[in-house]
This record gives structure tokens, sequence and C-alpha cells, in this order.
């Protein structure tokens, strides 16, 4: 009596077990549009606007870079040079440079006193 329920059991399983792949497939995909859409794609967005940014530094220019303060004086291939407020100069990398504030060249030249 048990063999004649084996195969009906054994049929109604194999359409089951293509269903549950079919979902497995589609759970995935969605997944990864998850990641992709909420996730990977506006980091790449803000790392595109970052690079804009500090390629964008020009001479004159008030930057801020890791909390530090000063404006460009010279910009190189990889790294920028800043002006403190007291006078001193410091060289960053590029990288470093988390916000740019548009400049004068003027703010950028030692300020020469005359004296009277």
């Amino acid at each position: 009596m048990f063999n004649s329920f084996l195969p009906m059991l054994m049929a109604d399983a194999a359409p089951a077990r293509e269903n549950n792949m079919i979902q497995t497939f589609m759970l995935l995909g969605f997944g990864v549009l998850f990641f992709y859409f909420l996730l990977w794609r506006p980091e790449r967005k803000r790392r595109k606007a970052a690079e804009a940014l500090r390629g964008a530094m020009k001479k004159g220019d008030r930057v801020t870079a890791m909390g530090i303060i000063g404006t460009v004086v010279r910009v190189e291939a990889t790294s920028v040079v800043l002006k403190m407020i007291d006078g001193s100069k410091i060289e960053m990398l590029k990288a470093a440079v988390s916000d740019v504030q548009p400049g004068t060249e003027e703010a950028a030249t030692p300020e020469v006193q005359s004296t009277s």
C-alpha cells in the first residue's frame, strides 16, 4: 500500500523544488539590486563628486583637510601645499581634502607690509 503512494509523493516534490529555485534566484536578484541602488551607486556618486572637488582646487582656495584649515599656495599632482593662519606651510595629500571653498589668489600670497 505504501508503494502505491510513493510515486505520487515524488511527483509532487519535483515542481516544488523548481519553484524554490526560481524564488531563490529572484531573492538573490532583488538583493543585488538592493545593494546596488542603496549602497554602491550613491557611494560611487559621492566619490566622483569628491574627486571633482579636489581636481578643481586652485591657488587661493580655502581648504579643510583632516580638520586643518588652510589656503592653497601650490597644487601638485598628488599633493597640495597649504598656508596656515600663522604663515607656516604644510604639504598634504589631495585625497585628505574634504572641503574646498573658493577664494582669491591674493589670499594665498604673503602680505607685504610697507614701512612709512
